[in-house]
């Protein structure tokens, strides 16, 4: 059974947000150096946010796995 949505937490974001804001924004930069701790808050340069890449799975044969696929080719040869 699932809950309502009205009962369901309106703050709770089901994707990453996409926009910093100014704080995080003031932390990016000083990170990277693009402005100092004295520097104005208004007008800062743009930034842009943290993505998350999907990870490609990668099959990986290891010595056993070359050995059984050349050895699966080679028997119906064979016949």
């Amino acid at each position: 059974m699932s809950i309502h949505k009205s009962l369901k937490r309106g703050n709770a974001l089901s994707r990453p947000r996409n926009v910093l804001k100014r704080h995080e924004r003031i932390q990016a930069l000083t990170k990277i150096g693009r402005i100092t701790e004295d520097a104005s808050v208004f007008n800062l340069p743009k930034t842009k946010g943290e993505f998350k890449m999907k990870k490609i799975k990668v099959k990986k044969k290891g010595p056993e796995g070359e050995e059984a696929a050349a050895a699966g080719a080679a028997a119906p040869a064979a016949k």
